[in-house]
């Protein structure tokens, strides 16, 4: 059946994919006939969704992305690549007024650097195939909107979303597309550290015209785009996917 967004033949490398968007998306991908390597610093919940992913060949890798040394663990192992899903992220919540060095680093770290770094260290050692997808996972909090507390994590992810265009106008020499996938408030178990309540959720999902948060496979799909051959002529963008909230 013909299908333009299949993955069949690709071989896909995602990012904090032991959990969220980017485990979704490695299920995903494996769906769609990707080869699938993904990696993370957890290897119990890694290997959790290495065994839900469809299909064989699939391939984990333990790697802290954070820290050179996992940088080029990851690259050293990973296979030649068709696509690279940038999806690993983390935030520390904290006002302009209390920012320090150390948070700074600790989220631009993981966030910024290590991504941008992992794509030129990838291009560099030739793993990444004329013709490949690279996809970030930024947020519409990196471009968008702001709140409270936010400032570290939208800073890292606006940095972000220059390198997306700058770097898909470098790449386009290779015929390489670098895009961004933007979303808004997605339900990754916010519920379960206590942090908020119910209610509380309740309450801010009436904000979204679409009145509930998106699920991690809704943000995979959008990925999954721009990583097939249905978004060939694509690059540079920024897909927010937010169920309306930024309408507003």
């Amino acid at each position: 059946m013909y299908n333009p967004y299949s993955l069949v033949d690709k071989t896909i490398l995602i990012t904090g994919a032991s959990s969220g968007i980017g485990k979704a998306t490695a299920i995903e991908c494996s769906k769609m006939g990707a080869k699938v390597v993904v990696t993370g610093r957890d290897e119990e919940r890694l290997n959790q969704t290495l065994a839900e992913l469809d299909g064989g060949g699939h391939l984990s890798i333990i790697a802290d992305l954070a820290s050179e040394d996992g940088v080029t663990t990851l690259v050293n192992q990973c296979p030649q690549l068709d696509g690279l899903v940038n999806n690993a992220g983390s935030t520390i919540m904290v006002p302009t007024q209390f920012i320090s060095r150390d948070k700074l680093l600790q989220v631009l770290e993981v966030n910024t650097i290590s991504p941008i770094l992992l794509t030129q260290r990838l291009l560099k050692n030739k793993k990444l195939s004329k013709g490949a997808s690279v996809v970030f996972t930024d947020s519409i909090s990196g471009v968008n909107i702001a709140s409270p507390g936010n400032v570290l994590y939208s800073t890292s992810k606006a940095a972000i979303y220059g390198f997306v265009k700058n770097a898909a106008l470098d790449l386009s020499v290779k015929n390489i597309r670098v895009n961004a996938v933007c979303p808004g408030m997605i339900d990754t178990h916010i519920l379960d550290n206590g942090s908020v309540t119910s209610e509380d959720v309740e309450a801010d999902m009436k904000k979204y015209p679409l009145k509930r948060y998106g699920r991690p496979e809704e943000v995979a799909y959008a990925i999954i785009y721009f990583l097939s051959d249905a978004s060939g002529f694509t690059t540079g963008a920024n897909l927010v996917i937010d169920g309306g909230f930024t309408l507003q």
